[in-house]
């Protein structure tokens, strides 16, 4: 599995504070951005996996939602989680 408890405790320490504060609006883009590249990658070797791209697709509409929401309650914090992440506008 690409995602194991070692990783999430890891994103979540980083840009959450700490290993319980899994909801902070931060933690949660990092993790979604995590999952994204790696679904990204996985769509690069197989094209025709269109179950994992309407996954991502989701995934992409989610996390652009925590942005937006982000933006409107901290502009300082999202510019700076964007471009810790190289995440595009």
């Amino acid at each position: 599995m690409y995602l194991t408890k070692e990783i999430k405790a890891d994103i979540f320490k980083k840009h959450g504070g700490s290993e319980s504060n899994t909801g902070s609006t931060e933690a949660q883009i990092a993790l979604f951005t995590f999952r994204i590249n790696h679904l990204t990658k996985h769509l690069k070797e197989n094209q025709k996996d269109f179950n994992t791209e309407r996954s991502l697709v989701k995934l992409v509409g989610k996390r652009r939602s925590l942005l937006d929401y982000l933006k409107d309650k901290d502009i300082a914090k999202y510019r700076e989680l964007i471009k810790e992440l190289n995440i595009r506008k």
